[in-house]
């Protein structure tokens, strides 16, 4: 047996206990475990809780935590799966304390699950993603290379896909947002979808600022919406543009430079560059 450094005494005995430890040994310091020898030379009851190796495991360095953790993800692994959800590679996936699952969602390898996440059932989380302080509720799809931060809440159904990042927004059931987008401090209506490359411009220097999307709007990809703005139900809102005023529900808001196309220019533009670069090369000699 080795002890794990774990007391429990009488608290009316103990400072009479402590006060007559001496650091009478090889190394001259005061060994709390001599109270023990002190106890039974007064005839004292002195008993031996044994606990397992794990529960006892030394946590004061880098290494002790290590070991410690990984104990713990172990434990959360294997209660995850215990209650119906499947994790294709257990070992790769991380959780943390309060990280609740529902049943019968599948977890892809390298998934981290910060604290404060609550996923539902019948859900899945593709590789790579990054989740934190985020709910979701049953049958959302997540990754891959999603990350999910606080306060994102994530409706039944819907889709976020790989690089999309959610902060602090609501995005209700069945809407997705599948590729390349950043969706902050707003709401995302049923049914809604997020072209690629689309974002919230939420943040003006000194405040956040709120968006907030319609159930059943199109946003085009490439699209900045600069907050506070709302997009109604059923809009579309054209690829590249920037959104700068509401937009009514089932209007079409389109905002471009018109195209300019300048015939044989693009010949020129290259002779020119090649006599600017070989100018410039000739200077470097």
């Amino acid at each position: 047996l080795c002890n794990g450094g774990i007391m429990a005494v009488d608290g009316a005995r103990l400072f009479g206990l402590l006060d007559r430890i001496t650091n009478d040994n090889a190394k001259g310091e005061f060994y709390l475990t001599d109270i023990v020898s002190l106890a039974r030379g007064d005839g004292l009851g002195v008993q031996v809780v044994i606990g397992e190796e794990v529960e006892m495991m030394g946590c004061d360095s880098r290494i002790g935590l290590a070991r410690a953790e990984h104990v713990m993800q172990q434990r959360l692994r294997f209660n995850a799966m215990g209650g119906g959800v499947t994790l294709l590679a257990p070992g790769t996936v991380v959780m943390s304390h309060d990280t609740v699952i529902g049943q019968d969602t599948v977890i892809h390898p390298n998934v981290v699950i910060g604290p404060g996440v609550e996923i539902g059932e019948r859900c899945e989380i593709k590789s790579f993603s990054h989740l934190e302080g985020a709910k979701i509720e049953a049958g959302a799809l997540i990754g891959p290379y999603a990350r999910l931060r606080p306060g994102a809440e994530i409706g039944e159904g819907a889709h976020i896909g790989n690089f999309v990042e959610i902060k602090n927004a609501t995005i209700e059931a069945g809407a997705k947002a599948n590729h390349l987008s950043y969706i902050g401090d707003g709401q995302v209506g049923a049914g809604a979808n997020i072209g690629a490359g689309t974002i919230t411009c939420n943040y003006d220097g000194f405040l956040k600022h709120q968006t907030n999307i319609g159930a059943g709007a199109f946003i085009g990809s490439n699209t900045a919406l600069v907050a506070p703005v709302t997009i109604g139900e059923g809009a579309i809102v054209g690829a590249g543009s920037t959104i700068t005023r509401d937009v009514p529900a089932d209007a079409l808001a389109v905002e471009r430079a018109d195209e300019k196309i300048v015939e044989g220019a693009a010949g020129r533009l290259r002779a020119r560059g090649k006599v600017a670069k070989g100018a410039a090369d000739k200077g470097k000699k």
